[in-house]
């Protein structure tokens, strides 16, 4: 996929100085033909193919996984994919690009949700949080998963573009960590402390287990008090009459 070719801001209710953290949308093209039946349903195929593959190859690994695995999963003949991908390499980086695309347009949701409310660069960084560890732990997160463990199996110019889409997604994090920094409660260089933060949060999807421990909540909350020791208050224990 290909990334969003016309874009504008939207941070006009942020607090001054952080107008970059509300990230960027997109614009729809106009004026496209309507597509076919058979154009609808070969598009739908493909969709089908990009997600079992991002199933497959974080449960199974790229190596592990084949094409026939894949065309099974979706209910196709063995060689049916290479009529919507050229390889199964041509797969891994659609999947990849697929959760690039999807956690960009989900983190500028999650922003611009919060632009009634004014939010400071501190709630501006757990609204980040949280929302990172939605992309990376919550319902259909398969995909950037894959990206991070599975990125020695792309070839070098498809992780350049990857790259680009990495970088327009943790660009937004920089104008909230360098209002921190400023206000003295980020006590570390911006750009380590972004690539310690991402480093922190993505080792998560190695150990989390959303049947026990604690929930995406609360591991905000956790994040939130180890990066800047912005610690939620406990409720009030109930005492005994």
């Amino acid at each position: 996929m290909d990334a969003p070719h016309a874009r504008k801001r939207s941070a006009e209710s942020l607090p001054a100085g952080l107008e970059g953290a509300a990230g960027l949308t997109d614009k729809r093209p106009r004026g496209r033909p309507r597509k076919t039946v058979a154009e609808r349903d070969d598009g739908n195929r493909r969709v089908e193919l990009v997600h079992a593959a991002a199933r497959l190859f974080r449960r199974k690994g790229f190596d592990g996984t084949s094409t026939r695995d894949i065309a099974t999963a979706v209910g196709m003949h063995s060689g049916s994919p290479f009529y919507h991908f050229k390889s199964k390499g041509a797969l891994l980086h659609a999947v990849m690009a697929e959760g690039m695309q999807s956690a960009i347009t989900r983190q500028t949701a999650a922003l611009q949700a919060a632009e009634h409310a004014a939010p400071d660069a501190a709630a501006l960084l757990r609204i980040l949080v949280r929302n990172h560890f939605d992309v990376l732990l919550g319902p259909g997160s398969d995909f950037i998963p894959v990206m991070l463990y599975e990125s020695r199996s792309v070839t070098a110019k498809q992780r350049s573009l990857l790259a680009k889409l990495q970088g327009d997604y943790e660009a937004v994090w920089a104008p909230v960590l360098e209002a921190l920094h400023r206000q003295g409660r980020l006590r570390c260089p911006v750009k380590l402390a972004r690539l310690l933060m991402f480093g922190a949060l993505n080792w998560s999807v190695q150990w989390f287990d959303a049947k026990k421990g604690a929930s995406l909540d609360e591991l905000a909350d956790a994040a939130m008090a180890l990066f800047i020791g912005e610690a939620k208050a406990a409720p009030p224990r109930r005492t005994r009459s």
